[in-house]
């Protein structure tokens, strides 16, 4: 599993999700790397930062994809009814369903976005 989580995110970082640093600060934690999502519907980018990685794969999630303009893209976004406040989940197997196998984590989206 952590063999996974490890590919994972390094797909992500060298498709633009983390690729620089950031200003976004957690005291315990300290500095955060900052990336973009292209969000479809709004035609729209959002700064964001990875927060929890990964989550149990309990609840509802939005999906994460990669290949837009800034790397990583998804449907919604803030204001859309369907954005779930940052939380993601990649289809890492390829099956096109949530399941255990798959990577969840949350990376919320911040405003405002910027036209693309």
């Amino acid at each position: 599993m952590r063999r996974l989580i490890t590919l994972v995110l390094t797909a992500i970082m060298s498709l633009g999700l983390l690729a620089f640093p950031a200003a976004a600060n957690d005291d315990a934690q300290g500095p955060k790397a900052r990336g973009q999502i292209y969000v479809a519907s709004q035609d729209m980018v959002y700064e964001t930062f990875v927060a929890v990685d990964p989550l149990p794969a309990k609840g509802r999630f939005q999906e994460l994809k990669m290949g837009g303009p800034t790397g990583a893209y998804t449907e919604f976004g803030p204001g859309d009814p369907g954005y779930l406040g940052g939380r993601w989940w990649m289809d890492v197997n390829g099956n096109g369903e949530m399941d255990p196998d798959d990577h969840y984590f949350l990376c919320p989206l911040l405003g405002p976005g910027e036209p693309v």
